[in-house]
């Protein structure tokens, strides 16, 4: 090798040991609640390379020669949290309804940046985005490309409904002023349709597929709980999700809509609010994972009782409904129903979404298994165990760090002072 070239080829060797070493990130954890199982870990340290876990070792490791040093030994360390029912284009206000005409959608993507970056400081690093006007996407996508900060997104696009249901975009629209709503834009009539509009979505890069499969509290329309898909239209949403390799979700609040929901095959149930033992039982018999979304229930009979807030159409549902949930999600947690974390954040505000847990505890679920709902449960859901949910070597660095013990005081969970995504710190 000619003196040039060696000189060359240290110099890359130097180069690329140190950027390796660089990589390396020793997080010196006071505490570890790392949910592989469901005890606090006490001195712990957890080596990042990159973007991924390399190692969990107990005791406070020195450091390699070069790597990155933090020091959380006053913290409890989690993994990333994950919420999977956001709407991260929006966020409930007395003009929410008048934005759909005066906004454009840079004006919507504009605004959703900041829900990501406040979703992301709240410790959840990844969440599901349950419907919107497609901006989700591109939000989703800048995100994957680095050029927003924001949780991991995967998400629904536009919600699939019926003409009339609850995701029917024409809904309280004078006639000519909104174009009939079809397949195109999520609504459909019949299986055919269903099919249809289920390639839609795919083609519009949606991840998932969601269904109102009755009526919801805030459309505007009169009834907030009847069936809206009969069973032939969502086995038909259910079977072309399958085929592309897409899970599914059913917003419903009356029980014979989430039955024919159920019975379909759907991956999860949103909100359950008149959920009977029957449905309970039959989510139990099919593994139906039931995502609550307490702190929507609460926001809204809440901000109900404020003249103004609301339509006066969506005031007496929202009164109605709204403070069943928590009763219901008691239920199914003793029925046996399998619980994954969501909240409906964008009804109630973003950044919030940690409130769930003060509901859910309330309700009679264990510190530990509320925390679970929101990363091993939701991993599952998401078909993510082997990349997250836990903190475990070969697992990708979602994780999060909070003043006290949660399983001692789970409000500490509301202030998150520390968020890593993928080894990458946000939030120190």
């Amino acid at each position: 090798m000619k003196p040039a070239q060696q000189i060359l080829f240290s110099t890359l060797f130097l180069f690329t040991t140190f950027s390796v070493a660089a990589q390396l990130q020793y997080l010196h954890c006071g505490r570890l609640i790392d949910c592989t199982g469901g005890q606090v870990r006490e001195k712990v340290t957890v080596i990042v390379d990159g973007k991924t876990i390399k190692e969990v070792r107990d005791g406070y490791t020195r450091a390699e020669s070069g790597a990155t040093v933090i020091d959380l030994k006053d913290k409890t360390v989690l993994p990333g949290l994950m919420d999977l029912h956001v709407h991260i284009e929006g966020e409930s206000n007395p003009r929410s309804y008048l934005d759909r005409f005066r906004l454009n959608d840079a004006d919507v993507a504009l605004r959703a940046t900041a829900y990501a970056r406040r979703t992301l400081m709240a410790g959840f690093t990844t969440v599901r985005d349950l419907g919107g006007s497609g901006v989700n996407v591109s939000l989703r996508n800048a995100i994957n490309q680095s050029f927003v900060d924001g949780p991991r997104i995967f998400t629904a696009e536009k919600a699939i409904g019926t003409t009339g249901g609850h995701a029917d975009p024409t809904n309280g629209v004078r006639r000519g002023l909104m174009e009939y709503a079809g397949p195109e834009v999520g609504v459909i009539n019949g299986p055919d349709d269903a099919w249809q509009a289920v390639r839609q979505r795919y083609q519009n890069g949606a991840d998932l597929i969601k269904i109102t499969a009755t009526g919801g509290v805030l459309s505007l329309a009169k009834d907030g709980s009847n069936p809206q898909f009969t069973l032939e239209e969502a086995t038909a949403i259910v079977q072309a999700a399958k085929d592309y390799g897409m899970t599914t979700a059913a917003h419903a609040h009356g029980p014979e809509g989430m039955k024919r929901a159920v019975l379909a095959g759907i991956t999860t149930i949103e909100h359950g609010t008149m959920m009977t033992e029957e449905v309970m039982d039959l989510m139990v018999e099919k593994g139906t994972y039931f995502v609550p979304t307490i702190s929507a229930g609460k926001f809204v009979a809440e901000k109900a009782k404020e003249e103004g807030y609301f339509p006066a159409i969506i005031v007496p549902k929202a009164l109605a409904i709204g403070p069943q949930i928590q009763d219901t999600f008691a239920k199914a947690y003793k029925k046996g129903v399998k619980i994954a974390f969501g909240t409906d954040t964008g009804v109630s505000p973003h950044g919030d979404n940690a409130k769930e847990f003060l509901y859910m505890t309330e309700a009679g679920m264990p510190p530990m298994e509320a925390i679970r709902s929101a990363t091993v449960t939701t991993a599952e859901v998401l078909g993510l165990s082997d990349q997250l949910g836990t903190i475990e070597a070969g697992k990708l660095a979602d994780i999060i760090a909070v003043k006290d013990n949660p399983l001692e005081n789970i409000k500490t969970l509301l202030e998150v002072e520390f968020v890593m995504k993928e080894g990458k710190v946000y939030k120190e």
